[in-house]
């Protein structure tokens, strides 16, 4: 008998050593895990990977949702928090639809939506972490101008929730952190990890409610789904061009907030524009 790299052969048979087939049948748990870990992102039929189970995700949320109010002044301006709340319930009514609608019914279960408006005029943003919990700041309403631009932006961040981008970002972060081996266990052995993981990608802590950069596939996902929900809310998703444009104008020499998140330069509102045919199927005028 000879051996050949991690290979034997005995009366002309080929076989695997223990350790190269302990390797492979590893390698082939993981990729069955991966596979049964990945999820469909509605209207784009892409697969994204979704590592960390929905309920931790989501209890997560809260929790940081519900710090972040704790240490904000929410706005007193009843006809602002009306309007935002207004606008964010046609948004959510929209997802749920829109989500029975790509066959993904089950998962309107996990969302508990609520929004809320903070007294913050210094701070131009908005975000909505997984299972519906929306954040508006006063700052970004004088670009915003009316409910149609404020369904822009809520549409866009509501996007970004059914997308699941937020459990494809910290999975990937995730891999990275714990390797694709062994992974199931060290999401349940590393549940503090995993939540100072939730921290640092969402980014409240030190600086609250600030998410990090959503990769540009993510945006481009969020801003095709956002116009749908908005125009499915019986808003005009022509108006996100308009929008765009004042967010960089606003912008100017300095990045604001939201910019800093989501990246608005001209290419992104001609891709915009190139999407409003599709949103404008959606489209039904409120009477």
């Amino acid at each position: 008998m000879h051996m050949m790299g991690n290979i034997s052969s005995k009366n002309g048979k080929r076989f695997f050593s223990p350790r190269k087939a302990f390797l492979l049948g590893m390698a082939g748990l993981a990729l069955i895990f991966f596979l049964l870990s990945c999820t469909t992102v509605p209207l784009t039929g892409r697969s994204s990977l979704s590592l960390v189970p929905d309920s931790e995700l989501v209890t997560m949320s809260y929790q940081q949702y519900n710090d972040v109010l704790k240490k904000a002044t929410l706005s007193r301006d009843a006809e602002k928090v009306q309007m935002v709340k207004r606008v964010g319930g046609r948004i959510a009514a929209a997802a749920e639809s829109f989500l029975r609608e790509s066959g993904a019914g089950a998962e309107v279960a996990q969302y508990k939506w609520e929004f809320n408006l903070i007294e913050d005029d210094k701070t131009v943003n908005a975000w909505c972490m997984p299972g519906g919990k929306v954040a508006v700041y006063t700052g970004i309403l004088p670009i915003t101008r009316d409910e149609t631009g404020l369904a822009v932006v809520v549409g866009h961040e509501v996007a970004h929730a059914i997308a699941r981008h937020g459990n494809e970002r910290m999975s990937q972060a995730l891999l990275v952190q714990f390797g694709g081996i062994g992974l199931s266990a060290a999401l349940a052995s590393q549940a503090a990890a995993t939540q100072e993981l939730f921290l640092q990608l969402y980014g409240v802590g030190a600086n609250i409610g600030y998410m990090l950069p959503y990769s540009r596939l993510h945006e481009n996902e969020a801003d095709r789904i956002g116009l749908v929900l908005m125009a499915k809310a019986g808003y005009d998703p022509r108006a996100a061009v308009g929008l765009w444009q004042r967010m960089n104008a606003q912008g100017g020499g300095r990045t604001l907030e939201f910019l800093s998140t989501h990246p608005a330069p001209t290419t992104r509102i001609a891709n915009i524009e190139s999407l409003i045919p599709e949103a404008m199927r959606y489209y039904q005028k409120p009477r």
